[in-house]
């Protein structure tokens, strides 16, 4: 598991080798601009980023495919750690479009070719 400053595609494709095969997963604070990767549960990056002074209602899981990069199934909007009532986000998605932006714009800064 680690924090992104930058992170290439080759990067990402190795991630997946040794986790999901096609797949690497990623939490992000939408607040503080971070993008952790390459854990086999989000709850455990989750977690990092709480211990590391994250606030719970920026925190966001969502799954990478770095095959898929520059196509709208690149970024895939599905964790456990997504359902909050409190927050109105019913789902494993992200139900709120403006926060959607958000993590897209976030993740499209911190992953290069």
């Amino acid at each position: 598991m680690k924090e992104v400053g930058l992170i290439t595609l080759a990067e990402l494709n190795e991630m997946t080798a040794s986790m999901y095969g096609n797949m690497v997963k990623a939490v992000v604070d939408i607040e503080r601009g971070i993008l952790v990767v390459d854990s086999e549960l989000h709850v455990d990056q989750e977690q990092l980023l709480l211990e590391q002074g994250s606030n719970q209602n920026d925190l966001w899981g969502i799954n990478l495919y770095p095959q898929k990069f520059g196509s709208d199934d690149f970024i895939e909007f599905d964790s456990m750690i997504n359902i909050r009532p409190r927050q109105l986000n019913m789902s494993r998605g992200v139900e709120n479009e403006e926060i959607k932006q958000r993590i897209i714009r976030l993740v499209m800064c911190k992953v290069s070719k």
